[in-house]
């Protein structure tokens, strides 16, 4: 696995109203809605990015008003998994 960091100046972080325990997990969630909510992500890596299971992750999207991004072709393709694992 590969790290990156990201250089955040002193001033923003102070400007930052979080616990300094809760930072890095609520700018990790931040980073992976808006690039979720931009079609950058899908919503198994930004769930990885939150550090979150699918439905914590669904729940942060309701919570923040983002619409999923779930096609017919999505749902086509999952009932067709799930009638070829029964």
């Amino acid at each position: 696995m590969s790290a990156f960091a990201l250089k955040i100046p002193d001033d923003v972080v102070d400007a930052i109203h979080l616990p300094p325990g809760d930072l890095d997990r609520e700018l990790h969630k931040e980073l992976s809605l808006a690039l979720y909510q931009r079609g950058i992500l899908s919503s198994g890596k930004a769930c990885a990015l939150a550090g979150m299971t699918r439905w914590e992750f669904e729940e942060l999207l309701g919570r923040h008003g983002i619409s999923r991004h779930y096609t017919e072709q999505n749902l086509d393709e999952d009932l067709d998994y799930v009638r070829s694992h029964q």
